[in-house]
């Protein structure tokens, strides 16, 4: 089954990075930018479809080049996994 990844990432240094990463990796990348938390801050949020093989994997990236941004009182990155249940053209 296909997985949808909707990664949340606090506007740090992280975004690009990140896209770099998952880039390099060939997932393929959408960057929306988007505001919400509690203090409404800016944030980008990552849509990647992923099959479900590759999906440690980019969980891994994602992990990863968050890590080192994120701060004593909050984390870098909010990650979501979702199923799809069906994906088409149009």
């Amino acid at each position: 089954m296909s997985k949808l990844i909707l990664a949340i990432i606090f506007n740090t240094d992280a975004v690009d990075p990140l896209s770099d990463a998952l880039i390099a990796a060939k997932y393929s990348v959408t960057k929306i930018s988007s505001t919400g938390g509690f203090l409404r801050r800016s944030n980008t949020t990552f849509v990647i479809g992923v099959n479900e093989e590759r999906l440690p994997a980019a969980m891994t990236i994602i992990r990863e080049v968050c890590a080192p941004y994120s701060r004593p009182e909050g984390h870098a990155a909010t990650i979501f996994v979702l199923d799809v249940a069906e994906f088409a053209h149009a």
